[in-house]
């Protein structure tokens, strides 16, 4: 097989090739993400496509599928499977419809064109013979979610109250094409018939994963960006040597993904947050680069230490007990007084004092005075941003300090900052009635009140006495 092979195709080809294949989603993919508003800008855009350019004999592009044959045939997708799950929803949508249908020339003509982009069909009799054979099968999903899927490609129906992606945006689906049918009765099945044989996918399909794995790296699912810790997550994955590893990894990037989920928190500042921890040690205190930029040095050299992951992993841990109070390790925990400070910090108009924290957890976590040198450092953060803001309300007169700073927590727990203030009082005052930090200095003004011994609710809403105006 030649390394690539691009050929453009429509979606009833596509899906119909698959007889006795599947699509994969291989387990070190992200999961099925499509929101309902996402599949409805591809059915606006179907839908107007239908009566407007595709009566004049143009096709539809729907963007790139990029995938490779693995050992046992089917295709592995690296990139798409947003699309390619999205669309046999739609498919299964269009075929409960004609299932209710009475059974015409047409209705069946249809049917015969849809069965095989979902199913196997039956080389002799050319029909369904068994609905759950079905053509994708998700490694990344849970078992539950597949379950799911599954169900409604085989069965056409799903739970009502259900939440999950696979269920929503089915019953979109199957809301749209009922109502489109309702109201034009006549287009209805000429719509069914211009995303099988006007809607054009260009699928890229590569000899070996490693080519896939490369050509992922540089391309967008169509309306769903590529994180950056998609490509890590990728990289990562390629530059493992052995299956067991490459499993080890897998469920490894499971139990983050749903850390980072329970803290409220992408993957994406995780890996940000621990940037700062390898800059610290770097002793590199110059101006921040991108995310992606900052780990594809020396062909992504840092994505390749041993322990990234597992730590990793340690600092969205962190966060996830910062963030919900959350007990995971006994080795350290955060005292009221620390989270009094960290409250106030929360109101703060940027993140980079959570560059600071990072830095101080990783160093510090297995030390016994943990929370009583953290309690320190907070104070003397909290003092110094607050008052800095004050004076100079921008991210740009923190960055330097932030910096410094980090490195100098990492080499001896301290913050290494310093600037002159303007003590004329009515300036100062000035400064803070237009503040955006209003709302954090009233909270730290009340957790500064001997009598305030316990934690404020983090919805506490503001009185106001006067007017505003």
């Amino acid at each position: 097989m030649a390394e690539l092979q691009v050929n453009n195709k429509t979606i009833g080809k596509l899906f119909s090739e698959m007889q006795n294949k599947k699509f994969i989603i291989p387990d070190y993919q992200r999961p099925y993400k499509w929101d309902i508003e996402k599949c409805e800008t591809l059915w606006t855009d179907i839908e107007d496509f239908a009566v407007t350019e595709a009566k004049t004999g143009s096709d539809y592009f729907l963007g790139t599928i990029v995938s490779f044959a693995n050992e046992d045939k089917n295709q592995e997708i690296i990139d798409g499977q947003q699309r390619v799950t999205s669309f046999l929803l739609m498919l299964r949508a269009f075929y409960r419809k004609l299932e209710d249908m009475p059974e015409d020339e047409d209705v069946a003509g249809l049917k015969n064109q849809l069965a095989p982009c979902i199913w196997d069909i039956n080389p002799i009799s050319q029909k369904v013979s068994d609905k759950t054979k079905i053509h994708i099968v998700s490694q990344v999903a849970t078992e539950e979610d597949n379950d799911t899927f599954h169900k409604i490609l085989e069965t056409g129906d799903c739970n009502e109250n259900a939440t999950d992606n696979y269920s929503a945006n089915y019953r979109f689906f199957k809301k749209q094409c009922d109502e489109y049918a309702t109201k034009n009765p006549m287009k209805w099945k000429n719509l069914c018939v211009t995303i099988l044989q006007k809607c054009i996918i260009l699928p890229i399909e590569c000899a070996t994963q490693e080519t896939a794995l490369t050509i992922f790296s540089t391309l967008n699912d169509r309306g769903m960006p590529l994180a950056d810790s998609d490509i890590f997550k990728a990289q990562i994955y390629r530059d493992l040597d052995t299956e067991i590893k490459r499993k080890e990894f897998t469920n490894t990037w499971k139990e983050l993904t749903q850390v980072c989920k329970d803290a409220r928190i992408s993957i994406d500042d995780i890996f940000r947050y621990y940037t700062h921890i390898l800059r610290a040690k770097e002793n590199d205190k110059s101006k921040e680069v991108g995310l992606r930029s900052f780990y594809a040095k020396n062909k992504y050299e840092r994505l390749k230490e041993e322990n990234l992951i597992n730590e990793i992993v340690t600092l969205a841990n962190f966060w996830l007990y910062l963030n919900t109070s959350k007990e995971f390790n006994e080795e350290y925990i955060i005292s009221i007084e620390s989270k009094k400070y960290l409250h106030c910090l929360s109101y703060y108009p940027n993140e980079y004092w959570k560059y600071i924290v990072s830095v101080f957890f990783m160093k510090n976590r297995e030390n016994k005075a943990f929370d009583n040198d953290f309690c320190i450092l907070l104070k003397k953060l909290t003092a110094f941003l607050f008052a800095k803001f004050i004076d100079a309300p921008t991210v740009n007169a923190i960055k330097d300090d932030i910096f410094v700073s980090c490195i100098s927590v990492h080499d001896n727990n301290e913050l290494q900052v310093k600037f002159d203030f303007d003590e004329d009082i009515i300036k100062i005052e000035q400064k803070i009635s237009s503040s955006r930090l209003s709302r954090a200095l009233l909270l730290l003004d009340a957790y500064l009140y001997k009598n305030q011994t316990d934690l404020i609710p983090n919805t506490f809403d503001i009185e106001h006495i006067f007017p505003k105006k």
